[in-house]
């Protein structure tokens, strides 16, 4: 497996997954579970439903009572009352989870929201709104059922976003919240490591979701908000937008996240994951997050006493592309020692590293 510290070099390598299932739980023995947070709509919704009927055992959280029951009535789904920014809930679900005895092989952090605003005119109590469920709530839920996915030797899956790369377009508290997401994903996986766990992050592009609809309904009903100083024609649109789509009824405009749970299985499941997963429904969309993950290396690398020439990159590019591409692999000692000294050597360019 590329580990994280290294793909992060290489991150626009990444390819898009859109792939049929190939796991096959029916040879699973015992039946391995799975916690999805977020899993009344949306991705989480489509995953849970997908796990479930390739005979995976999922516990699926939920927060409304109308979720939970309509969850329940799936085979192979048991809901939990589960909101990611209360402890008392995490923790009730954790008993629960132990109580039923099946174990828990993996995680999927799904739960999100998303709040859009020009960064100088938000308050920060949208900042703190966002981070609570986006980012402490991964941080809750994953600390809380470690524990159980480390007896296990399972899996954790963080679903982050292409925004977890890109900024800009009212999104910044959105991106920066992604963006916390992908540095935790690969600090945990470092971490995890030695536990024998494995961690992945997912980046889905712009599937069918309630994320937005969510969104526009928490804005409309701030009667309360302040105007914006310097971008209220901004906000004023957004607005319009919103009216028009809540009075229309869309729900989940866009592509259905299937090609999203099916990256979902394979982190979950298949025997060389990937550190990451890039699912997007248009080309355009990866070429926007491989291009802006590109422009950054470079930029980074550009005009300092310490940069690399474009020959050195590309001998970079070309000795983890083998890896990125699935067809070798780290998990054999002798690749991984061979790899780790070339890496030595390229980044020291043969000097011998400080002390």
């Amino acid at each position: 497996m590329i580990r994280a510290g290294i793909l992060a070099v290489l991150v626009f390598t990444v390819s898009v997954l859109a792939v049929p299932s190939t796991v096959l739980a029916d040879a699973v023995e015992p039946q391995k579970a799975v916690l999805i947070t977020g899993a009344s709509t949306g991705i989480g919704r489509n995953a849970a439903e997908r796990l479930a009927a390739a005979g995976y055992f999922v516990y699926a959280g939920a927060r409304k009572p109308a979720d939970l029951e309509a969850l329940n009535e799936i085979d192979n789904i048991m809901a939990v009352r589960l909101d990611v920014t209360r402890q008392d809930e995490i923790d009730a679900a954790v008993a629960l989870v132990r109580k039923e005895g099946r174990g828990l092989w993996g995680i999927v952090n799904n739960a999100g929201v998303n709040v859009v605003a020009p960064l100088i005119e938000a308050d920060i109590s949208e900042l703190e709104f966002l981070f609570d469920v986006n980012v402490y709530g991964v941080f809750r839920v994953t600390k809380a059922f470690a524990p159980l996915v480390i007896e296990s030797k399972g899996r954790i899956v963080n679903i982050s976003s292409i925004s977890g790369f890109l900024s800009g377009g009212g999104y910044g508290m959105y991106s920066a919240s992604k963006h916390a997401v992908e540095a935790f994903t690969d600090s945990l996986a470092r971490e995890m490591e030695e536990l024998d766990v494995f961690v992945a992050a997912i980046e889905p592009g712009n599937f069918a979701s309630e994320i937005g609809l969510t969104r526009c309904k928490r804005r409309l009903a701030d009667t309360d908000a302040k105007p914006y100083v310097y971008f209220e024609e901004r906000r004023q649109q957004l607005l319009a937008r919103c009216r028009e789509r809540v009075e229309a009824g869309v729900e989940n405009e866009g592509t259905p996240p299937d090609a999203v749970s099916a990256a979902i299985e394979l982190a979950l499941f298949e025997e060389n994951p990937k550190d990451h997963y890039l699912v997007v429904p248009r080309q355009v969309e990866a070429g926007w997050t491989i291009a802006k993950a590109m422009e950054e290396i470079l930029a980074l690398n550009a005009r300092h006493d310490h940069s690399y020439t474009r020959d050195e990159l590309i001998e970079l590019m070309d000795a983890y592309w083998p890896f990125a591409a699935g067809e070798k692999s780290f998990d054999d000692d002798a690749t991984r020692s061979e790899m780790q000294a070339f890496f030595q050597r390229w980044a020291t360019r043969g000097e011998s590293p400080p002390e």
